[in-house]
C-alpha cells in the first residue's frame, strides 16, 4: 500500500522551472503504463463484448482500432505535458502564495485518463444489455 500511496500522492517538485520538468518526466513512464495498460483492457473487453450473444455485432477490426489508439495515446502525453506547463505557470505567476500543484494536477490527469481509456468498455457493455433486452438488433 505504501508504494500506491507514493505513486498517487507524490512530494511535490522543488520550486524550479527544471525540478518541475524533471519531476513530471520522472512520472510519464508510469503514467504510460496505467493509460496504456487501462486501454488495453479495454480493446480486449470491448471485442469479447462485441461477439458474445445475443446478436454478436461480430468481430472488430483491429486494424482499425489501432488508429485511435495511438491518437489517445499522443493526445494523453500532450495533456501530460501540459500538467507541467501548468504548473511552470502557476510557480511562475504566484509563486509561493500557491502551494505546489503538481501532485494534485497528476492524480486528477491520470483519473481522467484511465477513465477515459476505459469509457469504451462502459459503452460497450450498455450497448451488450440493450441487446439482451431486444432494444437494439
Amino acid at each position: 500500500m505504501h508504494e500506491l500511496a507514493e505513486f498517487l500522492f507524490p512530494a511535490p517538485a522543488e520550486r524550479r522551472v527544471g525540478a518541475i520538468w524533471t519531476w513530471w518526466e520522472r512520472r510519464r513512464l508510469a503514467y504510460n503504463v496505467w493509460v496504456g495498460a487501462a486501454g488495453s483492457l479495454s480493446v480486449v473487453a470491448c471485442t469479447a463484448l462485441a461477439l458474445i450473444p445475443p446478436r454478436p455485432m461480430g468481430p472488430i477490426h483491429l486494424e482499425l482500432m489501432w488508429v485511435p489508439v495511438v491518437i489517445f495515446g499522443v493526445l494523453a502525453n500532450v495533456f501530460y505535458t501540459a500538467g507541467a506547463m501548468v504548473e511552470t505557470l502557476a510557480d511562475k505567476l504566484w509563486g509561493r502564495q500557491l502551494l505546489p500543484v503538481g501532485p494534485s494536477l497528476y492524480r486528477m490527469g491520470l483519473t481522467f485518463s484511465v477513465g477515459l481509456a476505459l469509457f469504451p468498455t462502459l459503452l460497450m457493455m450498455i450497448a451488450w444489455i440493450l441487446r439482451v433486452l431486444g432494444i437494439v438488433g
